[in-house]
């Protein structure tokens, strides 16, 4: 199973095939719900709403179709379910913002490894992840959400799907996104 695509694990799923599920949420569990809890903010919050999110899937297995790829599919239920979360405590309106023709790299900033040997440098690694935690939360929402769902290994083309946001935008959102952490956090890169 581990060697067949998303699509066609969820088209064999669709078709009744449990294992193939089990596949797909080993897959993605890790991802989907990273994203959740880096953009609520509250572990348990993240935990109902991945929860949510497969059953969303599992209810909607019978109307799959692989038109889009999986990733796609998966993430636009996922922030689905974390908009109707905000929306029913606070109200929350997604904002296009302005599209902007810059590209973008690829480049990705990375928590540095707390595994290493030495203590003064495991201490200021352990503090750069936290920073870079706390820079997260202060980006704004529609930057963190294209940050985040881009380190998850979306791709462009799919963050924009899921956000129903311009190319371009998109593009903008993650550039804009790396400046301002790589602003903040200088001392740890």
């Amino acid at each position: 199973m581990d060697a067949l695509s998303d699509e066609e694990l969820m088209c064999r799923y669709r078709d009744g095939d449990t294992s193939a599920f089990a596949t797909l949420f080993a897959r993605h569990k890790p991802g989907v719900l990273s994203y959740l809890r880096r953009q609520c903010r509250n572990a348990a919050i993240a935990e109902e709403l991945y929860q949510d999110v497969w059953t969303t899937l599992i209810n909607a297995r019978e109307r799959y179709t692989a038109s889009a790829k999986f990733i796609t599919y998966l993430y636009t239920i996922a922030r689905s379910r974390l908009i109707d979360h905000v929306r029913r405590q606070r109200g929350f309106v997604v904002v296009a913002g302005d599209s902007n023709s810059d590209e973008t790299g690829d480049a990705i900033v990375e928590a540095p490894d707390t595994r290493a040997p030495d203590p003064v440098a495991a201490l200021h690694a352990e503090r750069c992840v936290e920073q870079l935690r706390v820079e997260l939360d202060h980006l704004p929402d529609e930057q963190r959400e294209a940050f985040v769902l881009h380190e998850e290994g979306v791709n462009l083309e799919g963050i924009s799907d899921v956000t129903q946001t311009p190319l371009e935008t998109v593009k903008s959102r993650i550039r804009y996104a790396l400046a301002k952490l790589r602003k903040k956090l200088e001392d740890c890169l």
